[in-house]
């Protein structure tokens, strides 16, 4: 059961981060997005010394969501932004 916890929240924190970042990703994509910016926010935070705002599991997904944040940017960086005007 865990799993499918962890698909489903990581699907919607890529969706969120990828409307945010205006990186129009497949459903896929928004779970793996998820969930590798989950390791990444866990470990920039961690890096920075910086506990979780709040606790919970709204600590988790705000870390996991701000870890999107920061792939989908570098992603775009390494790529180039392909979004026209």
């Amino acid at each position: 059961m865990n799993i499918i916890i962890w698909l489903a929240v990581g699907g919607l924190i890529g969706w969120m981060a990828s409307l945010l970042m205006r990186s129009p990703e497949g459903i896929l994509m928004n779970v793996v997005v998820g969930i590798v910016g989950a390791f990444i926010g866990g470990w920039l935070f961690s890096a920075l010394g910086i506990a979780t705002p709040f606790g919970g599991m709204g600590g988790t997904i705000f870390v996991a969501f701000i870890g999107a944040i920061v792939l989908l940017f570098v992603l775009r960086l390494i790529r180039g932004s392909t979004r026209k005007v």
